[in-house]
């Protein structure tokens, strides 16, 4: 049974959060440890838990630009099974009364992923980290 946890910074289960980004960005990545943890207490966590087990998270935050959906990571055993496009929904669900512009930061090679839920590109590639993105507004 898949179960989507908000998920807030003094909450127990910020840490099952905090492990599966340290898997994806930080082991298999390679992002450093001080650029993948900040902002943590401002923003809305989401854990995707499938049968108590936790296999995806993700964030959202208040900037000045709006509302900036990140940290979007799954195991990657598990990838390729929709748990990435069932957090993004929640997500979108959850901010669906907010009117601030919801915007991301997407990895050129999941640009795909997100123009599929109403994502558009907005300007050119850019470095974050070492890793090319893309700013990406939804629609």
């Amino acid at each position: 049974m898949i179960e989507i946890k908000k998920v807030l910074f003094n909450d127990k289960d910020i840490e099952k959060c905090f492990n599966i980004r340290k898997e994806v960005f930080v082991k298999e990545q390679k992002c450093d440890p001080k650029d993948e943890y900040e902002n943590e207490e401002e923003s809305i966590h989401f854990l995707l838990l499938d049968n108590n087990e936790p296999v995806a998270t993700s964030r959202y935050r208040k900037t000045q630009f709006g509302i900036k959906m990140e940290r979007f990571a799954v195991l990657g055993s598990k990838r390729k099974k929709g748990y990435g496009l069932k957090i993004l929904n929640f997500m979108i669900k959850d901010l669906s009364n907010n009117k601030d512009i919801k915007y991301l930061h997407a990895q050129v090679q999941v640009v795909g992923f997100y123009e599929k839920v109403g994502f558009k590109k907005i300007g050119e590639q850019f470095d974050e980290v070492g890793i090319m993105h893309y700013k990406m507004i939804l629609d």
